[in-house]
Parts: structure tokens; sequence; C-alpha cells
């Protein structure tokens, strides 16, 4: 076994250690470097700690409603957050043993340390006792993702000036938080925080929030959050920070002050490419300073490969997965690319968020630029929760499917729902978009009753007029 392909693998989020798994499947030697916790960023102070907490709120906005549905719950609803954060420490504490336990059977080792490359097969790897090793590889894949942003405007303290990762971690309900950034990080924290009944006030420089997001669900969203006591300013930017009495203050460019106990900064993250090697071996960067990539994820450096986040693609935890699966099949012999047209997402708000492929406007804008008509070449057919048997049953009415075709062939372009599991559904828009499927496949197959996903099949029918439970004609 002494002359199979060893592959060094520079990261253990949700890229690297699936990359590791599948080299270690197809048969190479693998060894992975990572000095902090397995399963990266999104594991450990991200998207499962994230929706760990929103959970428990989930579950107090249906506590909430419980007498509504003939159950009794004296003394109402109150939120423990040291104990949440502590159900939230074990759940991941969990998942990243589940990792270790997948490395050990793969037979992946694992090196505690820090990485850089000294050559294209040669890795040097600083360890926490202060000594280096060297690692030799045929191939090594960079995963070494992204990070807070160091912003000279919010200087991050971790007390009253915070990231993501310590928002996670609070153990007292703040009276009050000035969240800086209204994209998909910053809506699921004012969902959070806004459950627990934090005083929470969104500041967002684009027109409207969630700016990536189809305009209707962004909108939809933001009706939402404002129902839910959240204050919303949106089209304007804090221009300083001040201090003052235990409060920190966010001056908007209009002189507005807003005080708040502390300050989330979640205005985007940047690409860890900085100390690993990348210029010795002459890696090429981005003008983001992103690793520049093929759709191998190979680098212009042979036997260099990069994945996740530092490649800048679409920031996702399963992209990043998808792309160590296919970074490791091409070194191992095998012709694979990564293809990102169908790439479902889910934003984990309060109602959750799923949505896969182009929004109305971009598909709107791609008919014009190819000199068609929008009117009439773009259909668009929309069911809201509220007529769903199975939505009125739970208690869950409050939300939309929307998808969106090419009005000449009927192809599916894309999807988005707002609403009770929405990040799930949306998993059925994204195989008929694989699979090359017309509003009319989606309409015709039939859907069990009384479900949700019966959403998608009315949506599907309401784009050619033909919606069952919807009580309104398409003229």
């Amino acid at each position: 076994m002494a002359d199979r392909t060893h592959i060094a693998i520079l990261g253990a989020g949700p890229g690297g250690y699936v990359a590791a798994i599948r080299a270690a499947q197809l048969g190479a030697r693998v060894t992975v470097i990572e000095h902090q916790a397995l399963g990266g960023v999104c594991l450990n102070w991200g998207c499962i700690p994230s929706k760990a907490l929103l959970a428990v709120v989930e579950l107090g906005d249906k506590a909430k409603k419980a007498a509504d549905f003939g159950l009794r719950l004296e003394g109402g609803v109150t939120y423990d957050l040291a104990r949440m954060v502590a159900r939230k420490n074990k759940v991941v504490e969990g998942l990243v043993k589940g990792i270790a336990t997948l490395f050990k059977v793969w037979g992946v080792e694992h090196l505690v340390g820090t990485g850089a490359l000294l050559d294209r097969r040669t890795l040097r790897v600083a360890k926490p006792d202060g000594t280096d090793v060297r690692v030799e590889a045929d191939a090594v894949v960079v995963a070494t993702g992204s990070s807070w942003p160091n912003l000279p405007l919010f200087p991050i303290d971790g007390r009253q000036i915070i990231t993501s990762k310590e928002a996670l971690d609070q153990e007292v309900i703040p009276a009050s938080l000035l969240i800086v950034g209204g994209g998909v990080e910053g809506c699921e924290f004012a969902s959070l925080y806004s459950g627990l009944g934090t005083k929470v006030t969104v500041v967002e420089m684009m027109p409207r929030l969630l700016p990536l997001e189809d305009d209707e669900i962004a909108s939809l969203m933001e009706r939402e959050l404002k129902k839910r006591g959240v204050e919303v300013c949106t089209g304007t930017t804090i221009e300083r920070v001040e201090r003052e009495a235990g409060a920190v203050m966010g001056v908007l460019k209009d002189g507005t002050r807003i005080a708040a106990e502390k300050l989330l900064v979640s205005v985007g993250r940047g690409f860890n490419t900085k100390g690993i090697g990348l210029e010795t071996v002459g890696v090429r960067l981005g003008r983001r300073g992103e690793i520049l990539v093929d759709d191998r994820m190979a680098t212009n450096v042979p036997g260099v490969y990069a994945i996740g986040d530092v490649v800048g693609k679409a920031m996702l935890a399963h992209v990043a997965s998808a792309q160590g699966k296919v970074a490791v099949a091409n070194i191992m012999g095998h012709a694979e690319q990564i293809a990102y047209d169908v790439v479902p997402a889910g934003i984990f708000t309060l109602p959750e968020i799923g949505r896969v492929g182009l929004t109305e406007q971009q598909a709107r804008e791609r008919c014009a630029q190819q000199g068609g008509t929008p009117d009439h070449e773009v259909k668009v057919g929309r069911f809201r929760y509220l007529g769903l048997g199975k939505a009125q049953a739970t208690g869950d009415t409050t939300g939309l499917f929307k998808v969106i075709a090419d009005g000449k062939t009927g192809k599916v372009l894309g999807t988005h729902i707002i609403g009770a599991h929405a990040a799930d559904l949306v998993h059925e828009a994204a195989l008929a978009m694989q699979a090359g499927a017309t509003l009319s496949t989606m309409a015709e197959m039939i859907h069990a009753h009384p479900t949700l996903a019966e959403g998608l099949m009315e949506a599907a029918e309401d784009a050619e007029g033909l919606a069952i439970h919807q009580a309104r004609k398409r003229a």
C-alpha cells in the first residue's frame, strides 16, 4: 500500500473533511491539517450552532400559541440562554466527535497544527507544542475557508462589538442589539435575538434586506421581522461608532443615533489566504483575494487544488463539500467537474427561506438581454401557505411558494419559498431543475395530502393559471 496516492488537505471544514473521507474511499492515503476543531466554522461557529439556538426560539413561538391549539401551559414562555448555549455546545461536540470517528474508520490522519506550503508537494505544519513536521504529498487541497472581517470602523472586542462567533455564545440575553448588515447572517440573528426578547435594530446599506434574494421573498421577510419588533434601517450606513455609559452607539449618515448594549458586525467575510505559502508556490489569486480555480477545482499550480469559501464561489457549506468531492476525484484520476447552476440554499430565519436558481428579477433581466419580452416569456406561479390544509392544521400559515419558469419551454428556472420547512422543501424544486423538468412535470406529479409540498404543485399550476386552491382567476 506504500504506492497509494497521498493527499494532504489543509483545513477540516465542510469542504476539507468531506474531501478527506471521499479521498480515502477512493483509495488515497490522506492527511488533514487543522489547528481548530474539526468541522470548521460551519459546524462550530456558524450553521449548526445558530440552528440549534433558533430551534429553541421556534419552539418558544409554538408554545406562545399553545392556548390557540387547546394546550394549557402555565406561566408563559421564558428563555434560559445559558442552558440553550449548553445544549448547542453539546450538539456541536457530538457532531465534531462524529467527524473524528469517520476519520478513524477511513484511516484519515489528523495533524493538529497550522500548515503552510513550502513547495507544491510539501507542507510545513507548526504543532501546538512548538515543534514542526513536514508532510510530503502527491497533491494538496487548500480548504482554509474564510474568517470574520477586520474593519477599522467596528473594532471587535468580543464584548460590546461582536461577531457571529460571540453572538452564539452569549449566556445573558442582551436588552438591545444593533446588527450591521441585513444579509443572511444578519437576518438570522435578528430572528434569534428578537425571539429572545432583545430589542433588535438592523442597518443595511442596500435598499432592502437580503439584497441577493428574490425581491418578493425579501419583502416578506422584512415584514415578518418587523412583526417580531425588529427595527429595520435600509439604504443607509453607520458612519461612526461611539461608546458611552456601557452602551455602543451607531451614528447613521443622516445623524440618527442608535444605542445598543451590543453591536453585531455581519458584513461579509475575508478569504483565509494569508500565511499558508500560496505566494511561495505561485498560486494565483483573484482581485478579491480568492484562490482562482477551474471547474475541476485545480489551481494554476499542478497538484495544488482549492475548495470552499477560499475560492470565492458560492460560499456555502454544501458547495464546499461538493467541491471537495470533485477535487479529490480528479486527483484520483476521475474526470469530474463542478457546476453551480443548481445550488439550493436555506436561510434559517423565522420563517425559513429556501431558494434555488434564478430570482424573478434575474429571469426577466436575462430574457430582456436575449431580446425577449419578459412579461410574456417569463412565467411566475405563486401559492401561499394559507391555502394548504397541512399548514392550517399545524398553524404554519405564514409563507409563500414561488416558481419561475421559461414561458416558451416551461423549464423551471428558479424556486423561492418562505415559510415552515422551506429549506427542506426547496430540494424538490432543485431536483426538478437538475433533471430539466418543466412546470407541467411539477404540476402533474401527484403530491401526498396533506403536506406542505403541495404548495410547490399549486405554484407550478398557478403559473399556468390552473391552481385548484387559488381563489382568483388569471387574466
